[in-house]
């Protein structure tokens, strides 16, 4: 990213992995090269969630197995969160455990209450290297844990129990953007 640029502005929208893609349920490579390419696809990584107007956005969501993601995300006071953390480490969950609603740009239109930590903390690095520690409360706490999820080979789903998994396979059964066979 160029110094001063708003992130995604020159990346380009990729294809979204939608639930059922095997990539999602795979745990994700720990990135070892920090060049370009690595910071072309947190560009278009950024591109891409802005795109389908999401908060949040794992490297395997566009098809590549990289531990990589990027947020632009609100905590509970509305204070904004920009960034990207590569091999992130999920180092501390805390606090209250809430359950919200809780989507995902790999299950587009659905969303279930999902039980998470009010507060958590990201280590990892920045495409070019330097260590990171990310803070997270509330909403944005949420984002670090579903992100962080994701290059585990974990989505949302995973962590719904219940009536409310049911209720959210059958949804996703019927969406729209689903492909035949495809489900879990």
């Amino acid at each position: 990213m160029r110094h001063g640029s708003i992130p995604g502005a020159h990346g380009r929208v990729r294809p979204l992995s939608l639930l059922g893609d095997p990539i999602l349920g795979a745990p994700c490579r720990e990135v070892t090269d920090f060049g370009p390419e690595l910071a072309r696809l947190v560009e278009d990584m950024f591109a891409t969630m802005y795109a389908a107007q999401g908060v949040g956005l794992a490297a395997n969501q566009v098809g590549e197995p990289l531990r990589v993601f990027v947020y632009d995300c609100p905590d509970d006071e509305d204070v904004r969160h920009l960034g990207h953390v590569v091999n992130p480490r999920l180092v501390e969950t805390d606090g209250v455990v809430l359950r919200g609603p809780e989507g995902c740009l790999s299950l587009p239109g659905l969303e279930a209450a999902t039980e998470r930590y009010d507060h958590a903390v990201i280590e990892g690095f920045t495409t070019t290297g330097e260590p990171v520690t990310i803070h997270g409360t509330g909403f944005f706490a949420r984002c670090l844990q579903h992100e962080a999820d994701h290059l585990e080979g974990r989505v949302y789903a995973d962590r719904v129990t219940g009536w409310r998994k049911r209720r959210l396979m059958r949804q996703a059964t019927r969406a729209t953007w689903r492909r035949p066979g495809s489900l879990p």
